[in-house]
């Protein structure tokens, strides 16, 4: 039997070479309902740890969720993906950083790091990952080109 081709690319596609990226971050304390019965972060969680980051990004940079949605837009998100290098803990505080990745297309991207400090004090790469949204209107209908305000947005940041 021939091996089957994973023609599927856990790398989400944005970015436009040499682009300026900008980038926010923030700070979390592992709470006692976010772990599992293994006394770890439950997975699930680092979605929830990305959006504290994307609301934290949104309110530096202008680019919150209401900001779309009174725009006459919504973004949601249409590809997330996880690569988990290290265990969190209970009690573990964490920082986020969001990197946010421009592109020609209408969609929003951005690249995540989850840092840990370790018994030294220094920070250790504990997750990694990257989301992309795309815009759709107030009926849900697929948008294809930069909605206006998110090109006036681009042109503020990205100069």
């Amino acid at each position: 039997m021939p091996a089957v081709k994973n023609n599927s690319s856990a790398k989400i596609r944005c970015g436009i070479k040499g682009a300026k990226k900008l980038s926010a971050a923030t700070r979390i304390s592992i709470r006692f309902s976010e772990v599992d019965s293994m006394s770890i972060v439950w997975h699930g969680n680092y979605a929830m740890y990305f959006e504290q980051a994307r609301e934290a990004f949104g309110k530096k940079y202008g680019l919150e969720y209401l900001k779309i949605y009174f725009n006459g837009y919504y973004a949601p998100i249409v590809k997330l993906s996880f690569d988990y290098k290290k265990i969190l803990k209970y009690g573990d505080d964490v920082e986020v950083k969001i990197i946010y990745v421009p592109t020609a297309s209408a969609k929003i991207c951005y690249e995540y790091q989850v840092f840990v400090k370790g018994k030294s004090g220094k920070k250790i790469l504990a997750a990694q990952g990257e989301s992309m949204q795309v815009f759709t209107d107030l009926r849900h209908n697929l948008v294809l080109e930069n909605p206006a305000f998110y090109e006036s947005w681009k042109e503020k940041w990205l100069k």
